[in-house]
């Protein structure tokens, strides 16, 4: 029996916490085949982003084009997307494929460094958002996207009308910036989903968007609905953050091997 097939359209994270090498581990991790079109190399460590190189449109497409018309795809999440132009050919690629999409409308780094040119924003609400089964922005792309500024829980659902607005399905409006307890929003429209998880006192969080995102995904591939995938991708990133480990001089990455077992520590003799 084949495993459900996943597609990651993203940037290469040097570093292995986030981008392209988080999404092919949880994937694994998950259960399903991963694969990947990379649209950007990132010169990236712990402390943040050194350097960043976007792709040519035409590797970009000429990836696409050899998974999907060779193995095909059940899923395809988005992340960093770079540029405008970029973002337009992916648009133009997802279009024309019958699976669901995860859009994950990276903007910038864990460090604060800038992943997305401001002129490919317009591109992002326009031609990447209306073709989203799930948008995933956290509260920083919720204030670059559409304006809105959420400062408590009560905000949540202001953010998510003003997303849903450019088109998507469902829109998830990831909370885990607010104080307290981390409470995220997922909703249609006309139906809304609190989920909630402890806050793990822990700083190694790198990669966490580009998990929960691919998490998502590898659910949506496995056929289980909106609400069923985003509550399963919540529980295992809520895990891989508790499971973060330090890495580096800044801030390690969460780790998504959590539930294949306890993570063997190598200590050289």
């Amino acid at each position: 029996m084949s495993l459900p097939r996943v597609l990651t359209v993203a940037g290469s994270d040097s570093g292995g916490g986030a981008g392209i090498q988080a999404d092919l581990k949880t994937m694994l991790a998950l259960g399903v085949h991963g694969m990947s079109v990379i649209t950007a190399v990132t010169a990236q460590n712990s402390v943040g982003v050194q350097g960043a190189w976007e792709l040519p449109v035409a590797a970009v497409r000429a990836q696409y084009r050899s998974v999907v018309d060779d193995i095909g795809v059940d899923a395809v999440k988005t992340g960093m997307l770079a540029s405008a132009e970029l973002v337009e050919t992916v648009a133009e690629l997802i279009a024309g494929t019958d699976a669901p999409v995860v859009v994950d409308p990276v903007g910038v780094s864990k460090h604060g460094d800038s992943l997305l040119a401001a002129s490919a924003l317009d591109s992002v609400r326009t031609k990447l958002l209306p073709l989203a089964t799930v948008a995933t922005p956290n509260l920083d792309e919720v204030a670059q996207l559409a304006g809105v500024q959420v400062e408590s829980e009560a905000d949540l659902s202001r953010a998510a009308a003003a997303v849903l607005a450019y088109g998507p399905r469902w829109v998830l409006i990831k909370g885990g910036h607010l104080p307290g307890e981390a409470v995220d929003l997922l909703t249609d429209g006309t139906d809304e989903f609190r989920l909630r998880a402890p806050r793990h006192d822990n700083r190694h969080t790198h990669g966490t968007g580009c998990t929960l995102a691919s998490a998502i995904a590898s659910q949506l591939a496995k056929g289980r609905s909106v609400p069923e995938a985003v509550a399963a991708a919540k529980e295992y990133v809520t895990g891989a953050i508790a499971a973060g480990f330090a890495l580096g001089a800044g801030i390690g990455p969460v780790d998504h091997g959590w539930t294949l077992g306890r993570r063997q520590v190598y200590r050289p003799a």
